[in-house]
């Protein structure tokens, strides 16, 4: 039997990890066996994701809390579960689904079981991806419409700015010495020149 290993990825800085390692401790996975990454899965150019690849040996065996762990859409979770089972002969165990449990059945059968649950649950979780991506947008689109603004709100212009914009607008300063009375960098100057009324 090899080693047990953990894989636990949140999307963001701002999102806690602590179910996932819990989980994995729960489990048996040893605390220094376990990678976090928080970053998204956009790719997999993940350091502890990479770092877990480096040690990885046949025989051993990888536990994620879900499918969607390994990546973000249909093609990317196929290609690293073909990758770490077939490539690597790693065994995977995924806690929300049993299922997707390679140490058992290890026969034909099995196999095909694992592979048509696998292709499911990749692509429900690449469809439930697209649905969020999609729900998001048009939540965007109808707070914009009702008039809400996205973004940081502008500072507010210092008092001497429509006067000093008149003088630049009429060339009897450079964008440089304008910027500089408004106590602001040059390209935001432009840019606030540009947006005002």
């Amino acid at each position: 039997m090899g080693n047990i290993y953990g894989y636990v990825r949140v999307s963001s800085t701002d999102q806690h990890e602590d179910r996932q390692f819990i989980a994995m401790t729960e489990r048996g996975v040893p605390e220094n066996n376990i990678f976090i990454d928080k970053q998204s899965g956009m790719d997999f150019k993940r350091p502890q994701y990479r770092e877990l690849m480096k040690k990885l040996r046949p025989g051993d065996q990888l536990c994620i809390t879900s499918i969607d762990r390994l990546g973000r859409n249909y093609e990317e979770i196929q290609e690293q579960w073909r990758i770490l089972t077939r490539e690597k002969k790693v065994d995977i165990l995924v806690f929300d689904m049993p299922l997707l449990d390679t140490r058992r059945d290890k026969d034909l059968i099995g196999t095909l079981i694992a592979d048509i649950v696998l292709q499911v649950l990749s692509f429900v979780a690449q469809k439930e991806r697209e649905n969020i991506r999609q729900r998001q947008a048009e939540g965007i689109a109808a707070a914009k419409a009702r008039g809400v603004r996205f973004g940081r709100t502008p500072a507010v212009l210092p008092d001497n700015f429509e006067a000093v914009l008149k003088m630049w607008k009429d060339n009897n300063l450079t964008g440089s010495e304008a910027a500089r009375l408004c106590g602001m960098a040059r390209s935001t100057f432009r840019y606030r020149a540009e947006k005002f009324k």
